[in-house]
C-alpha cells in the first residue's frame, strides 16, 4: 500500500511539473507571437495620458486597469490608499509674445497652480528688489506679468504652501532656490502671475495636492509659468530696455472640491495550493502631467499587466499566488505601497519577492540575488537561457556581505518592502542593441513620451517577468531571506 502511495504521489508530481512546463512554453511562446506590451502602453500613454493624484484622469487610468484584469480572468481587489481634498485638472495650455519680433512661448506650469481663465495680455516687468522699487511700479503691477530671475528651477511651484509668509514666499519647501521678495504683495496688487526660467527638457512637477481643504479657500490667485530659460532670456532683455510688447497666456488650469479617492489595484491568480503565500511584481500608475508619463511609469505598469495577461493566457494554476501590483501616489511620496505595506494587505512573511518595476524602457537581462536564493532562481530562470540569444538572461550571485537594511524610504515602490525585511530584488535592465537611452533626459520631463519606449525590450521583460514569477511561485517553498540582510 505504501509503494502504491508513494507511485501516486510521484505521479501527481510528474503531472503537476508537466503542466507548470506547459505553462512556461506557451507564456514563451505567446510572448513571441501574440505580446501585447504595446498596446497597453499606447492606451495609457495616447489615449490616457498624464495621471497626476487629484486628476480624472488617473481614475479613468484605475477604471482602465481593473477593466483589463477582470477581462483576462483574475481576481480583482480596488484598496483604497489615498484621498486629496481638492481635484486639479489640465487642459490645454498656449503663450505668445506680441511684438514685431513675436514668438510662440514654450513653457508648462506646476499642477496645482492658477489658470488664466481665457487668454490674458499684459505688460512684462522685472520683479522689485527692494521695497522702494516695489512701492514705485505698485499701480502698474495689475494685470501685468512678472519675470522672476531666479535661476534654473526644479520644477515646483513657486508658492509651496499657501500659508507663505506675507511678504516672502519659499520658492521650494525645501528652500532650494532661495526666495522672492513681496510675493504676496504683489498678488494682492493683482498681477496676472509670475515667470520663471527653466532648462530644457523642462520639467514641470507638483508638490500642493494636500495644501488645500475642502473649503478651496486657499488657492492660489496668480499664474506660475516655466519658461524655456532662452526665450526668458530675450524677454528679460526687452523687459530691462523697457521695450513696448506684450504677453498672452492662455492656461486651462482647473481646480474642483473633492474629496478624490485613489487606489491600488491588486490582481491576483490565486494559487491552487498556498493561496495565501505570494509572489509580487508591480509599477506605479500615477504620472507627471507635462508629459504622458510613458517611461514613469507607464512602462512599468505595460509590463506588469502583460506578464498578466500571458500567464492568464497560458492557463497558469500556479501553486502559490501571483499578485500585479498597480500602485498609486508613486511620486507623492510612495503612498500606494506605503499604505499596502504598512497595513499588511499580505503578511510580510508570506511574500516570496515583490519585484518593482520603475526605471527606464530597458530590457530586463539578469538579476543578481543572495547565495541561499541562487539555486532556486537558476532553476527557476532556466527558460528563459536561450528565449531570446539577441537579449540573453542570467542569474548572478550576490558577492560579500549582506547589505544593511534601509531605514527610510526613497527610490520607488520597493522601499516600504525592504524597510520591513521583504525581499524586492528587482532585474537589472539593459540596453542590449544601444539606442544610447539616457534615463536622466526624460525622467519627470516633457520628453517622457510614448515614442521614447523601446517595445523589443518591453516586450522582452514582460516574458521574464511572467516566466519567473511562475517558477517562484510554483516552488515547495517561500525564498529563504538567509543572507538578504544583515539583521
Amino acid at each position: 500500500m505504501k509503494r502504491i502511495l508513494t507511485l501516486l504521489a510521484l505521479s501527481l508530481l510528474a503531472l503537476t511539473l508537466g503542466a507548470q512546463d506547459k505553462v512556461t512554453k506557451k507564456v514563451l511562446e505567446l510572448g513571441r507571437t501574440d505580446n501585447r506590451t504595446m498596446e497597453h502602453a499606447d492606451y495609457i500613454a495616447r489615449n490616457i495620458g498624464g495621471r497626476l493624484v487629484g486628476t480624472h484622469m488617473l481614475h479613468h487610468a484605475e477604471d482602465w486597469v481593473v477593466e483589463q484584469f477582470r477581462f483576462w480572468g483574475l481576481e480583482v481587489t480596488v484598496q483604497e490608499a489615498v484621498e486629496i481634498g481638492v481635484g486639479f485638472d489640465r487642459g490645454p495650455w498656449s503663450g505668445r509674445m506680441l511684438s514685431e519680433d513675436g514668438m510662440t512661448l514654450h513653457f508648462g506650469t506646476p499642477a496645482y497652480t492658477a489658470g488664466t481663465r481665457g487668454p490674458q495680455k499684459g505688460r512684462v516687468y522685472l520683479e522689485p528688489k527692494t521695497q522702494r522699487d516695489f512701492d514705485r511700479m505698485k499701480g502698474a503691477l495689475k494685470g501685468a506679468w512678472v519675470l522672476l530671475e531666479t535661476g534654473p528651477t526644479s520644477g515646483l511651484a513657486l508658492d509651496a504652501s499657501p500659508k507663505a509668509d506675507s511678504t516672502r514666499a519659499a520658492l521650494l519647501a525645501e528652500g532650494k532656490e532661495g526666495s522672492v521678495l513681496f510675493y504676496r504683495q504683489m498678488v494682492d496688487a493683482g498681477v496676472l502671475g509670475f515667470i520663471r526660467p527653466a532648462k530644457l527638457p523642462m520639467q514641470v512637477l507638483y508638490n500642493r495636492a494636500m495644501c488645500f481643504d475642502l473649503t478651496m479657500d486657499t488657492l492660489p490667485k496668480a499664474c506660475d509659468i516655466l519658461l524655456d530659460e532662452h526665450q526668458f532670456e530675450i524677454i528679460r532683455r526687452k523687459a530691462a530696455d523697457r521695450e513696448d510688447f506684450q504677453l498672452e497666456f492662455d492656461i486651462r488650469n482647473h481646480f474642483f472640491p473633492g474629496p478624490m479617492k485613489y487606489h491600488n489595484i491588486l490582481a491576483v491568480i490565486k494559487g491552487s495550493q498556498k493561496p495565501d503565500e505570494y509572489v509580487m511584481m508591480g509599477g506605479h500608475l500615477d504620472a507627471y502631467d507635462i508629459a504622458t508619463g510613458s517611461t514613469d511609469d507607464g512602462q512599468g505598469v505595460c509590463v506588469t499587466m502583460e506578464a498578466a495577461r500571458l500567464l492568464a493566457a497560458a492557463g497558469a494554476k500556479p501553486r502559490r499566488s501571483i499578485m500585479f501590483c498597480i500602485w498609486t501616489a508613486e511620486e507623492y511620496g510612495l503612498l500606494g505601497s506605503k499604505y499596502f505595506v504598512e497595513n499588511k494587505t499580505v503578511p510580510w512573511n508570506k511574500i516570496s519577492n515583490y519585484f518593482n518595476r520603475d526605471g527606464g524602457p530597458l530590457a530586463a537581462t539578469s538579476i543578481t540575488v543572495p547565495p541561499a536564493m541562487y539555486d532556486d532562481f537558476v532553476k527557476v530562470c532556466e527558460p528563459l537561457a536561450d528565449y531570446n540569444p539577441d537579449i540573453p538572461f542570467t542569474v548572478n550571485k550576490r558577492e560579500g556581505e549582506p547589505q544593511a537594511r534601509p531605514t527610510s524610504a526613497g527610490g520607488s515602490d520597493h522601499a516600504y518592502f525592504a524597510m520591513n525585511g521583504v525581499p524586492a530584488i528587482s532585474f537589472r535592465e539593459s540596453d542590449v542593441f544601444g539606442y544610447d537611452f539616457i534615463y536622466r533626459d526624460i525622467w519627470h520631463t516633457e520628453d517622457d513620451l510614448y515614442d521614447k519606449l523601446i517595445p523589443e525590450y518591453l516586450e522582452h521583460s514582460a516574458v521574464v517577468q511572467a516566466v519567473t514569477a511562475y517558477g517562484l511561485a510554483n516552488l515547495d517553498h517561500l525564498l529563504s531571506r538567509e543572507g538578504l540582510y544583515k539583521d
